[in-house]
């Protein structure tokens, strides 16, 4: 048992080498994208937006309510009714 654990863990590892080896190649070989730079847009806008909403007062928690204890109710067993044999 311990051989055939030895020789799978051998397999996977040379595949994740392998599968590694060829993902670092596939991004050396991909070009870089050219990010353009937008311009910024000026700041006085979000100045006048900032002023402009208005805040919510903050709701007030209502105090927790104790459960009423209820009582246990008791369990009435099902009555056996008796069946009546009817002679021929």
């Amino acid at each position: 048992m311990n051989k055939k654990k030895k020789t799978v863990n051998k397999k996977h590892r040379k595949t994740k080498d392998r599968l590694k080896s060829l993902r670092t190649l596939s991004l050396t070989k991909m070009k870089k994208k050219v990010v353009k730079k937008t311009p910024a847009e000026k700041p006085v806008e979000e100045t006048t937006k900032k002023t402009a909403t208005k805040k919510t007062p903050a709701k007030k928690t209502a105090a927790k309510k104790t459960p009423a204890k209820k009582t246990a109710a008791k369990k009435t067993t099902a009555k056996k009714t008796a069946v009546k044999k009817s002679k021929k």
